[in-house]
């Protein structure tokens, strides 16, 4: 029989099968489950797996956080894994806690990753957070997107992020600690039932008898997660089919779109709406209803800073608001509306900004690039103060090249930017 070590050892490998990096970072809390994680990823590298190294984040919303931090660093100084401590300090008493911390969490750990030269970091969720996360999104209303299991990796902003133990109870980590003699640490906001968390905790341990245990619903999860990657392969195929970008702009056959099924096409429409407006998150509910149907019927409507235009020559144009990018400016070495990049000569003080009124009127005969007056009004410039130096969309480049550069992960990423 395997010793449990080297079964769960064997069950982190097969995530990484084929794909093994050279380094690996871990974010390890000091709970049980990173710890496991730790303590596994250290027990590969001894036969051949990735170089670990550790990072954890301290929140800094408990008096012990510091010491927490510590006490991981210990561990890892007697396992030989160098370890960095990154502390969030953007927590100003308002909003969603547990939200606000997330994201503070994931950028910190893409920052540290970056810093050091690291492209994949592994975290400790479990099985049971699979099953917790169900009666979360269930308790919620969740359809099949949130209904599905976590995804087993995931990359945001050139790092990817690795969940090796979706397949592992949290009780099998537990009990390695328990082997060998490594004690962790309880978070007391696991019992605090103010949050929904801990209550899907203790509904998971009442909905036991009943055969919904954490196996059990992580597998309703993992069979939830093969129908949304059906849907996501059907609302590529129909972008493929259906859509062409124009400086910036998505072009989408109207015919064709009306044809979609009802789930196909809100799926089309949230992603493009999410690329266009570099927002992490796309519009749902009843507005984006409202918005399905305004294409469908060939009307206009504005949504989550974008605007809808009626079909010309069978084709729906979507563009970006002017309201959305009117007061936007960025420097040339960085991205504008989180879309677009400027390339050109060494000009001090010169900035990507929307065209506006002003810049068209610099542009005469903007018409020749072929997009409407609301798309024009929106696309970018090269200004340098209230003069405009370039429009290289409207066929002044001056020197300089605008090119599409999105870095956000969105389902239609790969074929919106080329």
């Amino acid at each position: 029989m395997i010793p449990p070590d080297a079964s769960l050892q064997s069950s982190l490998a097969a995530h990484f099968a084929g794909h093994i990096p050279t380094r690996l970072g871990v974010a390890v809390s000091g709970g049980s489950d990173s710890l496991a994680l730790l303590h596994l990823l250290h027990g590969w590298s001894l036969v051949g797996g990735p170089t670990p190294a550790a990072v954890t984040v301290d929140h800094g919303l408990r008096p012990s956080s510091a010491q927490e931090a510590a006490d991981v660093a210990q561990i890892c100084a007697r396992l030989a894994i160098p370890h960095d401590t990154v502390q969030w300090q953007g927590w100003d008493g308002s909003g969603n806690l547990p939200d606000h911390a997330r994201r503070a969490r994931y950028a910190l750990l893409t920052d540290w990753a970056r810093a050091n030269d690291l492209h994949d970091i592994a975290i400790g969720h479990t099985q049971d957070d699979v099953a917790e996360t169900f009666l979360m999104r269930l308790a919620r209303g969740a359809g099949v997107d949130g209904l599905a299991a976590m995804r087993p990796r995931w990359t945001q902003s050139g790092v990817t992020f690795h969940r090796p133990l979706l397949d592992l109870s949290r009780e099998a980590l537990r009990d390695h600690l328990r082997t060998l003699g490594q004690s962790w640490i309880d978070d007391p906001t696991n019992d605090d039932t103010t949050y929904l968390r801990p209550r899907a905790r203790q509904s998971l341990t009442a909905l036991a008898p009943m055969g919904l245990g954490a196996a059990t619903l992580a597998d309703v999860a993992r069979t939830l997660s093969g129908v949304r990657t059906a849907l996501d392969h059907a609302t590529l195929t129909a972008a493929r089919a259906l859509l062409q970008v124009q400086s910036g702009d998505i072009l989408i056959d109207h015919p064709g779109f009306n044809d979609l099924p009802e789930e196909i096409a809100r799926r089309l429409m949230q992603a493009m709406l999410q690329w266009l407006a570099g927002e992490e998150y796309p519009p749902r509910g009843s507005a984006l209803a409202s918005f399905i149907k305004a294409a469908r019927d060939g009307h206009t409507m504005p949504l989550h800073g974008c605007l809808l235009l009626p079909p010309k020559n069978g084709q729906l144009r979507l563009t970006r608001e002017y309201a959305a990018v009117k007061g936007l400016r960025a420097p040339v070495n960085t991205l504008w509306d989180n879309r677009w990049q400027a390339t050109g000569p060494a000009s001090p003080g010169v900035e990507i900004a929307a065209l506006g009124p002003n810049g068209l009127q610099a542009c005469p005969d903007w018409r020749l690039s072929g997009l409407p007056h609301a798309s024009a009004l929106c696309a970018p410039g090269l200004w340098q103060g209230d003069t405009l130096i370039a429009a290289p969309l409207m066929g002044h480049p001056n020197g300089w090249a605008l090119i599409l550069k999105p870095e956000q992960d969105n389902l239609l990423m790969s074929i919106l930017c080329h």
